[in-house]
């Protein structure tokens, strides 16, 4: 098998018996199947798991490397092939919404990745089988696995499977949009300056804490936004600046 000769699966975290039938559950419910077990559970270890351990393993991080190119690619020759007069640029804008974080880390949730992947206490407690960082890279990792395990046909059948649903989201404008990168483009178009982000305030214990952030815009302030850490309060306050700025005339979707 092709992946022998790229990745060393010796030190990927043991396949117990009961870890077994939690990788069968995942599998089927994924609609793939792996030849390689320890390939897979090593796609689901993160680093926090790996370094408490006793003895040396690996984590997911080379193979999420490897997704990520795998699934760029996957993307990119889809959008070339089905939308055939689209120019380059909407094709870019297209691929950045559905391989971004946010969506990345949606479709995890709806594949249940959070319930297999392989965390350290710290992580756990401060909630990171939810984190979306954790819960996309952990996908990304999976798919350079699953590209490994069984090569690049049965990889994009596994990609498209649910990546073609969230392109037809993009193209009719029903997609959970980055904020953020669409207020920076406009603020610096129409008044050559950038938005400034402005922490207001933290509430909550340390394992679940709510931040409060302000954007500025010249001499003029929105929000505050909030969310479960920085990025996610940017991004509410970028979407609160856009909403009030931008005319809903030029919200326009990707066509």
């Amino acid at each position: 098998m092709f992946f022998k000769k790229t990745t060393d699966t010796r030190k990927a975290p043991p396949v117990t018996a009961e870890r077994k039938k939690e990788l069968a559950i995942f599998q089927k419910g994924a609609g793939i199947r792996f030849r390689s077990l320890e390939l897979l559970n090593l796609a689901f270890c993160h680093r926090s798991y790996a370094n408490e351990q006793s003895v040396e393993i690996a984590n997911n991080e080379r193979l999420e490397f490897l997704g990520d190119a795998v699934l760029g690619l996957i993307v990119s020759e889809y959008l070339v092939e089905h939308l055939p007069d689209r120019q380059e640029g909407i094709l870019a804008k297209i691929k950045s919404f559905v391989v971004s974080e946010e969506s990345l880390s949606t479709i995890a949730k709806r594949l249940q990745i959070d319930q297999f992947i392989l965390i350290g206490r710290g992580e756990e407690y401060s909630g990171g089988r939810t984190k979306k960082a954790i819960l996309a890279d952990a996908l990304e990792a999976i798919i350079g696995a699953y590209f490994l395990d069984s090569g690049l046909s049965d990889c994009r059948k596994f990609v498209l499977s649910f990546m073609v649903s969230e392109i037809q989201k993009v193209i009719e404008n029903r997609h959970r949009k980055d904020y953020k990168t669409l207020l920076q483009e406009y603020v610096q178009k129409r008044f050559k300056t950038y938005p400034k982000y402005f922490l207001v305030k933290k509430t909550g214990p340390d394992h679940d804490k709510t931040f409060w952030i302000e954007v500025r815009i010249l001499d003029k302030t929105y929000g505050p936004g909030q969310g479960k850490n920085k990025k996610e309060a940017e991004q509410d306050a970028a979407s609160i600046a856009y909403s009030e700025l931008v005319p809903q005339r030029e919200q326009e979707p990707l066509s």
